[in-house]
């Protein structure tokens, strides 16, 4: 059993979807990002995953008003995407933030990580996304020369939730989740992993169900939601071990 995490990721208020994190291939879903987590929620969804895109490039929150709609649906929410200081993370968790996620701060200010993760335990996630082994940065626009597990590694034994594992090169592609790097990544260290890029239908989600046992935790999927290429109630079944 793991967890399905359907996707909203915001751009000037709306809900859209990137090709391999590039900004200008960028299909639009959703003009009310409220509105499609109510979607989620009543299909039965316990947690919605979120970016803003804006916030990620800009280097602060951007969506605020897309964010507080999505939170009225009462469904949990993680949110990345340009949190980089303990005041913006604070803000964010008593607004009703359930889990924040540091992606450039854990690249590029590790210490306020550890500093976040110690002061709210179970409530700060790492977002480790991998473009050819390497963890990228700055809204997936800069590759570092740090290797994916080097990076979480870091962070083991801080009291951090979860880590999200993201192939760029299948973010949006819907070309099937990278599950052996997935897989390995679970296995190399002791925070449980979130699954996230290519989901392209509901074989993704059983495979990643079925190696929970290595310490994948979730998967995480959008395209194939909003394209309808997954019916996301069958979806949650395949993630509960209930429908195979």
């Amino acid at each position: 059993m793991i967890t399905l995490y359907p996707a909203i990721d915001l751009k000037e208020g709306k809900a859209v979807r990137l090709f391999q994190g590039d900004f200008d291939k960028l299909t639009v879903y959703a003009s009310d990002p409220g509105e499609q987590a109510k979607k989620f929620a009543d299909s039965g969804c316990k947690w919605i995953h979120v970016v803003d895109l804006d916030g990620a490039v800009a280097g602060d929150s951007r969506n605020n008003v897309a964010v507080k709609d999505i939170l009225e649906t009462g469904v949990k929410v993680q949110l990345g995407g340009g949190i980089r200081t303990m005041k913006n993370i604070e803000t964010l968790l008593s607004i009703g933030i359930s889990r924040v996620i540091l992606g450039t701060a854990a690249l590029k200010d590790p210490e306020l990580l550890k500093e976040a993760a110690s002061s709210f335990p179970g409530q700060i996630v790492v977002g480790a996304d991998e473009r050819e082994g390497m963890v990228a940065a700055e809204g997936w626009l800069e590759t570092s020369q740090v290797k994916t597990v080097d990076l979480v590694r870091r962070f083991e034994d801080c009291g951090v939730a979860a880590v999200i594992f993201t192939d760029i090169t299948r973010d949006g592609a819907l070309t099937g989740v990278n599950v052996p790097a997935t897989s390995d990544l679970a296995s190399a260290v002791s925070i449980p992993v979130i699954a996230s890029g290519g989901v392209r239908g509901l074989e993704d989600i059983a495979a990643c169900a079925a190696l929970s046992h290595k310490g994948i935790e979730g998967v995480i999927t959008g395209r194939a939601l909003y394209d309808g290429r997954i019916d996301l109630k069958q979806a949650l079944a395949v993630a509960k071990g209930e429908l195979c």
